[in-house]
């Protein structure tokens, strides 16, 4: 507007007030030089009045605001899932230029983004994730809040993994799939004690099928335990002390029972096809079952040494098991089934054999004196 200007300074001020609607302080030139005496002012100045802030020449202001409007540097508000975040369009195009993210905002209004009433920019995604997202392309480093637990974050980080795919932020994808590996807790691979097994044998319901299957029990005393039915099957029970112990029908097929200590054990039912039970100590087992369930070790690989002296055995199934230098002394294998197994230099004197079918088995060294019942060549390899 143009004015007159007389008086004083305050005159002129008070006139600028009254005709802009402003509280004018202060007056400056076309320069931005600042005017304290009204005898300064020439003619044909052109003045800017202001309410104290300072000078700003608006030629430069508007060239600077155009400039900042076509460039990559200004800012911008997200509105992730109702969550604000303010950052600059450089960086969200700069650290992965060939993002969703970059394509985005790389030149203005490319996508048609839709804003809300704030002229935030909205973006349907998980705030709690997109935030580390932003923080990565702000530093180029994964940065996670204090809240939360690096040591328990998996989760945590499959959800940042799963939008870092959404969004194509590439680079950090592959810190993302280091973290998660690093969160996980290291396999635990140590035996389990006689105490842990006992609380997790009381805390299982009697009617529940407990199992056991690949388990390390390596070195365990599980002794004088009720351990019926249980599934060993795979289970690592090498050097175990299973004496005394209730294994009526459990499964220990393709179990390691090496050099286990199994004396007097209840073997009743139990299922041990191609087991291992080399230098195991099976001394007074019973394998015998009333009820006519018989014990199925077909495939034993009972290798040198194993001492089964004076077990029950009647009935059991030795198929093409390997009972090679083994210690059968006065075992009673009525009616057990040993075609096929290998029997060389076995201690089977004192045994019951009646019944047994020895058919391609291999005899060769094998003891059999003081043989309970005569073993008929009928049993035996023809």
């Amino acid at each position: 507007q143009v004015v007159a200007v007389y008086g004083t300074l305050s005159d002129l001020l008070s006139v600028a007030s009254n005709k802009l609607g402003i509280k004018a302080t202060s007056v400056y030139n076309g320069k931005g030089g600042l005017i304290d005496d009204i005898a300064l002012i020439r003619d044909d100045d052109v003045l800017f009045v202001c309410e104290g802030e300072p000078f700003i020449d608006p030629q430069t202001d508007g060239r600077a605001q155009e400039e900042l409007t076509g460039s990559h540097t200004d800012w911008l508000t997200l509105n992730v899932g109702g969550r604000y975040f303010t950052t600059t369009r450089s960086t969200l195009v700069n650290k992965e230029p060939d993002s969703m993210l970059a394509h985005m905002f790389k030149d203005k209004d490319a996508w048609g983004n839709k804003q809300d009433p704030r002229g935030a920019f909205l973006i349907d995604r998980s705030p709690e994730y997109f935030e580390p997202i932003l923080n990565y392309l702000r530093h180029g480093q994964l940065i996670v809040n204090d809240g939360i637990n690096l040591l328990g974050s998996t989760a945590f980080f499959v959800g940042v993994l799963e939008e870092a795919r959404f969004f194509g932020i590439d680079s950090l994808i592959e810190h993302l799939e280091v973290a998660i590996k690093n969160s996980q807790p290291a396999e635990d691979h140590s035996p389990i004690s006689r105490k842990e097994f006992v609380r997790f044998l009381l805390a299982t319901p009697t009617k529940s099928e407990l199992r056991c299957q690949g388990l390390n029990f390596s070195g365990a005393d599980l002794s004088r335990l009720d351990l019926r039915y249980i599934n060993f099957k795979m289970a690592n029970l090498s050097r175990c002390n299973l004496a005394h112990a209730n294994l009526c029908c459990a499964n220990l097929e393709r179990a390691d029972l090496s050099g286990s200590v199994l004396d007097c054990a209840n073997l009743q039912g139990v299922k041990m096809l191609c087991s291992n039970a080399e230098g195991a100590s099976l001394k007074g087992c019973n394998f015998e079952d009333p009820s006519g369930l018989k014990a199925n070790l077909e495939g034993e690989k009972v290798l040198p040494g194993v001492d089964m002296e004076g077990s029950q055995m009647t009935g059991i199934n030795l198929r093409v098991a390997t009972l090679k230098n083994a210690k059968l002394k006065n075992c009673n294998l009525r009616g057990a089934t040993l075609a096929g197994t290998d029997l060389e230099n076995c201690d089977l004197s004192g045994c019951d054999l009646q019944e047994a079918n020895l058919r391609g088995s291999n005899v060769k060294g094998a003891i059999f004196e003081e043989m309970l019942t005569p073993l008929h060549m009928s049993q035996s390899v023809r």
